[in-house]
This record gives structure tokens, sequence and C-alpha cells, in this order.
């Protein structure tokens, strides 16, 4: 009795140590990156090998609070398209991956076939043949065409998360709500939302993120007049101004932190919205 007691003691203490050590690793992981990005951007010298800055300053944040820094109106044009693309990705992967989930019809191979291309086709191959049927119809250089061309992977990655819920979603439900005198718009509203709903929140949280980090097709498509947060991160970056750089690229993470906070129950553990995506009946 003692001596299992005494292995059982063991074991625990083993495994309290193994999943403390995971967590102490991952913490370290995700939190690293963000540590030198703090530093530089209140620092005005520093050079290796000091381990920390020479001179701390708050130049890189002052200056990005002056109207000419374009943060302001980046930080705001990333959020229009990014909740523009969401909120049309969403409203077309819920049919889209209901046609996909729940039917079997005609053309459904090449249909599934036409939704994962996206993913598989390299995105700077693509995107020149995007380029050059935007010119032709004047939709190059503006922010409904970087809008469009967004839509492009995110309706995607939308449509793959929503095909996924409705391959674990039993219509028999919808069913019973119109015999019970439900119409279409009540039926939706009580029985199909709440239980799609967690996919909804997953497809929406991968279209803003896909939108808001995006940097190519808005560099190609935008042709530099549609000034993004990437868009400027990146010629912060490119001018050697760390501090400055280092400032813009925590505002750059903040909005995607805060969303992927909010949506973080739906990505795992009992509420996880999907269990397996492109799922077939």
């Amino acid at each position: 009795m003692v001596t299992r007691a005494a292995t059982l003691a063991r074991s625990i203490t083993t495994g309290t140590i193994v999943r403390w050590f995971a967590l102490g690793v991952i913490v370290i992981w995700v939190v690293a990156p963000f540590v030198p990005l703090w530093l530089w951007s209140f620092s005005l010298r520093w050079r290796f090998p000091h381990f920390l800055p020479e001179v701390w300053s708050t130049r890189a944040w002052l200056y990005l609070l002056k109207p000419s820094s374009g943060v302001l109106n980046a930080t705001i044009d990333s959020l229009v398209i990014a909740v523009i693309v969401t909120v049309v990705s969403v409203a077309i992967s819920i049919p889209a991956g209901r046609a996909l989930g729940l039917y079997r019809f005609r053309g459904k191979r090449i249909m599934e076939f036409l939704i994962l291309a996206p993913t598989i086709i390299p995105g700077l191959a693509s995107v020149f043949g995007v380029h050059g049927l935007f010119l032709r119809y004047n939709l190059a250089n503006s922010l409904f065409g970087v809008i469009l061309v967004h839509l492009i992977s995110s309706v995607t990655y939308a449509t793959m998360v929503m095909w996924g819920v409705f391959s674990n979603y039993n219509p028999e439900f919808e069913e019973q709500g119109r015999v019970l005198g439900a119409g279409p718009i009540r039926n939706f509203r009580y029985v199909t939302w709440p239980a799609i709903f967690p996919g909804i929140v997953v497809a929406a949280l991968f279209s803003f993120l896909l939108s808001w980090y995006q940097y190519l097709l808005t560099l190609i498509i935008g042709g530099g007049k549609v000034q993004t947060l990437a868009m400027l991160l990146f010629n912060f970056a490119r001018s050697g101004d760390r501090p400055v750089a280092g400032a813009v690229s925590i505002i750059f993470m903040i909005p995607a932190l805060i969303v992927l906070f909010v949506t973080s129950k739906y990505l795992t553990g009992e509420n996880a919205a999907v269990s397996g995506l492109g799922g077939g009946r």
C-alpha cells in the first residue's frame, strides 16, 4: 500500500514537472519575440553587445502620435479592410460550407477542388494574374481592389471551416423545428445559428487575421496607394529606424491579439468549433 502511494506521488510529481516545463517553453517561445520589440521601441541607442539599450527614449512613440507618421490612417484602413473582408467571407462561407458539408450534387468534386486551389497554388504566381485582370477593369490601386484580392484567401479558409462544421451538423434538428411550426428565419435563429456559431467565430478569426497580416497582395494590388499597417511596418523596418519599427510592430499585433483572445475559447477544448476540416458526406 505504501509502495503504491509512493509510486503515485512520484508519477504526480513527474507529471506536474513535465506539464509546467512544457508550459514554460511555450510561454518563452511566444513571449520572447515581443521583448526585443518593447526594448527597441523605448530605445534611442542600442548597440551590440549591450544586453539593454544604452539610452532610453520615448521618441518612437511620440513620433507615432504625429499625423505625419501615417500610423492612424494606416490603422483605420487596415481595420476597414479586415472587417469588410471578415463580414463578406463569413456571409459567403455559411451557404458554401452547408452545401459542401451536407449535400451531394453534380460537380461537387470540382467545387471542392476550386475551394482548395487557393491554398495549393503559390500566392505570388496567382497574384500577378489577378493584377492583370484588375488593371483591365480599373480595380488596381484602390481600396476596393485590395478588399477583393484579400477575399480570395479569406473566403477559402472560412469556407473550409464552415465545411467542417456542417459535416458534423445534424439537419434533423431543423426538421423538428419545422414540425413545431418554426419558419425559415426562426428556425435559423434558434436552431441553426446556436449550433454553427462557434464555427462562425473561428471563420471570422481566420478571415480577420489573414486580411490584417496581408502584405504581398496589398503591395501588388494596392500599388503603394493603399497604405495598411503591414505596409507601413515594412517601410519603417526597411528605413532602418528600429525604435519606430518596434513601436509599429507592437501596435500591429494588438488588434490581432485582442481578436485571438476573444475567440480563443472556440478554438480548443469542449467549445472547439471544428473537429476536422473538409470532412465530406
